[in-house]
């Protein structure tokens, strides 16, 4: 899980103005993911998440994420299509970067946070929490 210990490594430092350029970057990823985990999400937090990769098929991959074994693998161009093109424009955007990269860094960050984020291999019934509960939860695993 190198991808997330370096965020989350990134995200103990601080705020300082010693942080490098792609370490702001994985700070600013954690915390669209967490956003969209959170229960204040707009989309419905991990359940959302979870109901839009059924919709698209794809409810195995998430639910391996989810549980205690394997992590499925996902492409930056399934979660195109899992999460709409209009909401990777958006995480484009707030990353600074094109939306074929914002996609790609989200496939490889997404499953390891909520694998982390679920530990007992369930989602729990009322959700994740809030995002500072969600940042909390990362710091300590």
């Amino acid at each position: 899980m190198g991808l997330l210990d370096a965020v989350i490594g990134a995200l103990g430092q601080g705020g300082g103005g010693s942080a490098t350029a792609g370490r702001g970057m994985q700070g600013q990823l954690i915390n669209v993911v967490v956003g969209m985990l959170g229960n204040d999400s707009a989309g419905g937090g991990l359940g959302g998440l979870v109901s839009q990769f059924n919709k698209s098929g794809m409810g195995d991959v998430i639910g391996s994420w989810i549980s205690s074994g394997q992590n499925m693998p996902v492409s930056g161009d399934q979660l195109s299509q899992v999460l709409g093109s209009d909401a990777i424009a958006n995480i484009a955007k707030q990353l600074g970067v094109s939306q074929d990269d914002a996609a790609g860094q989200l496939s490889q960050i997404l499953p390891q946070i909520v694998d982390k984020l679920t530990p007992q291999g369930q989602a729990p019934a009322g959700g994740l929490g809030n995002m500072g509960d969600l940042l909390g939860m990362l710091m300590k695993r």
